[in-house]
């Protein structure tokens, strides 16, 4: 007989991230990890931590670091919000300013934690589906909704759009609130960012993950007009005050102090994405002109899936996605130099 306690708990279906694999001496390019190290200055803003220091509660509005990210983007810093990485600034988002009966909308092939957080918070939704190339059709988004989201650029297809793009869709949309995810554009990229000026209604949310090398430390940010920004907060601080931790204000403001490490190796992914679409082009490989860290691809007489779990076997982690329409393709993070070296020679040997 079935305890009628678990009648009472949630039925989801949750997020499910690319492998954790504790092998070691792997070459791990499934998660669209930074392979380079942090900034130098934020090592050494954690090696000079006072850990006395973590007796007290970091400070509630993380405001050094509000601050150096609002000096950075030309914002005010009312402009600016931070949480605990961007999946948690993306789900207050979904609280916060997501409350219409009215569907949000957007695309079919994008961030799977969208769908989640709509379960979740029970927000209605519609897909759009991109094309046959992969883009976002802009015209699909003039139909009234509750509400837009779209990363750009978008994952897992690596595509960007440009400003014309962002500018039509705000003017399609002059009465629901846009989100911009914001999590690769730093890789060649359209940030939004200086739009927030022209549309209070828009927002862009950003994360120092990917291109400032700070995955395990969980920093996550959102620029937009003071109005919407005030709700953001008023939801976060109605269940936790402290998101962002005092070791990740000290690391994170160096970070972004590093202007000059930081375009240093956002350019030698550049550089190296490059290197690896050419040689896998004359693999006969058909991959996407990338604007992110990673890279989509497929090859029409081969299984993605079979080679996906080749190369697991050779310790090269990939990731494969069994979802309709990419499910010949596969994702792969741009690593070092040696890393993707080890890559390309595997998968010639596994073409050959």
């Amino acid at each position: 007989m079935e305890k009628l306690w678990i009648k009472n708990l949630r039925d989801i279906e949750p997020y499910v991230p690319g492998e954790q694999s504790g092998e070691k001496d792997i070459v791990k390019i499934n998660a669209n990890e930074n392979p380079y190290p942090p900034s130098p200055k934020a090592v050494e803003a954690i090696r000079n931590f006072n850990a006395q220091l973590l007796r007290f509660y970091p400070n509630a509005n993380a405001t050094p670091l509000k601050q150096a990210i609002a000096d950075y983007y030309n914002v005010d810093i009312k402009n600016v919000f931070l949480g605990n990485g961007s999946d948690d600034v993306i789900a207050i988002a979904f609280q916060a300013l997501f409350n219409s009966d009215l569907p949000i909308v957007y695309p079919d092939l994008t961030y799977s934690f969208y769908p989640v957080w709509c379960s979740l918070f029970g927000i209605p939704y519609k897909n759009y589906p991109v094309d046959e190339n992969f883009r976002i059709n802009v015209e699909d988004y003039r139909e009234k909704n509750g509400g837009v989201i779209i990363p750009n650029p978008n994952a897992p297809t690596s595509l960007g759009e440009g400003r014309e793009f962002v500018e039509k869709l705000m003017e399609y949309n002059r009465d629901s609130i846009v989100v911009i995810d914001e999590a690769y554009v730093d890789f060649g990229g359209f940030s939004s960012v200086e739009l927030t000026k022209k549309y209070e209604n828009l927002l862009v949310t950003g994360t120092f993950s990917k291109s400032r090398s700070l995955a395990g430390l969980r920093i996550g940010f959102a620029i937009g007009s003071e109005k919407l920004i005030s709700v953001l907060e008023a939801v976060k601080n109605s269940y936790n005050s402290y998101t962002i931790d005092s070791v990740s204000i000290e690391a994170g403001r160096a970070s972004i102090l590093d202007d000059e490490y930081f375009r240093e190796t956002c350019d030698k992914i550049i550089r190296t994405r490059a290197r690896v679409t050419d040689d896998m082009r004359a693999l006969g490989f058909k991959v996407l002109d990338s604007q992110t860290n990673f890279i989509f691809a497929t090859k029409d007489d081969m299984s993605m899936k079979d080679m996906f779990e080749y190369l697991k076997t050779k310790k090269v982690f990939i990731r494969y996605f069994s979802v309709p329409r990419i499910e010949n393709y596969v994702r792969i993070t741009i690593g070092t130099d040696e890393e993707m070296n080890v890559f390309l020679n595997e998968l010639k040997e596994y073409v050959k």
